[in-house]
């Protein structure tokens, strides 16, 4: 009855929400997520992507393509960066966008649901699914334009002979090793780009140097010209981990004499 009258009392008052340049509920909530994550400590990180970070992979995608009408996110934690994509799109085009993401943890899969809709994001507009990305696909055959994602660094994963099948992996010769899945987030977002489509991944440093089954898998990725550019990143960027980061830049529709872009941002920042 208490909660009741509280928001009815909340209901009566007019926050004048029509004159205000920010979407003041949908970045209160955004905000309050931001804090739980500074103070859940090494857990933090699992759910939420700094908004800096989120920006930056957005602002990227947009330049690489304008007309984005669909984005996808295999971990989508909170969904912030699939927010933050559909933000930086064109005014005229944000209600056309088709957000697609899935997240393992079934407190933050819900977290993200509500984000959605406290952000104005129709219900009809977004699919996101409750599971593990890397051994059930549940947006299977879904393709976008855009992935933008900060996957767990170098967490384990289980293989199986069905894995080794899996049309997302077999491509690039060896499945990621069992205690570190990067590489194979990689191989599912895309799995998930149409042939114009454009992703950026949050990435620990090692995947750049790491040999055995990751280094077949970069090889791979090398000489299919999927890479666009690689980004180094601030030290402590992220919530509980001080670990190095790194952004990648894929694009399906590389010409074959197209450069890879490296950029030293770990010392380039305010």
């Amino acid at each position: 009855k208490k909660m009741g009258a509280i928001l009815q009392k909340i209901g009566e008052i007019d926050f004048h929400l029509e004159d205000a340049d920010i979407d003041v509920l949908g970045d209160a909530y955004e905000y309050l997520i931001s804090q739980f994550a500074s103070s859940a400590g090494k857990k933090g990180g699992e759910f939420y992507t700094p908004q800096e970070v989120s920006r930056t992979i957005a602002s990227i995608l947009n330049f690489e393509n304008p007309d984005i009408t669909s984005v996808y996110d295999p971990t989508c934690g909170s969904g912030s960066l699939l927010l933050r994509m559909i933000r930086e799109t064109p005014e005229d085009k944000k209600d056309m966008v088709m957000i697609y993401g899935q997240e393992l943890n079934t407190t933050t899969y819900n977290l993200a649901r509500m984000n959605m809709i406290l952000h104005g994001v129709k219900f009809s507009n977004f699919i996101i699914k409750n599971g593990n990305t890397l051994t059930h696909d549940m947006n299977k055959g879904i393709l976008v334009d855009a992935c933008g994602a900060n996957p767990p660094y170098s967490v384990s994963w289980e293989h199986n002979s069905t894995l080794e099948s899996d049309p997302r992996y077999t491509p690039y010769g060896k499945l990621a090793p069992e205690n570190k899945a990067d590489y194979a987030f990689i191989a599912d977002i895309i799995a998930h780009l149409n042939p114009k489509g454009v992703a950026g991944v949050v990435l620990p440093h090692g995947i750049l140097f790491r040999g055995g089954a990751e280094g077949v898998i970069r090889q791979n990725l090398l000489e299919k010209n999927l890479i666009h550019a690689i980004i180094g990143l601030p030290a402590n960027m992220f919530y509980g981990t001080g670990i190095p980061t790194i952004i990648m830049v894929l694009k399906k529709d590389r010409k074959a004499d197209d450069k890879i872009l490296f950029i030293d941002a770990s010392q380039h920042f305010v």
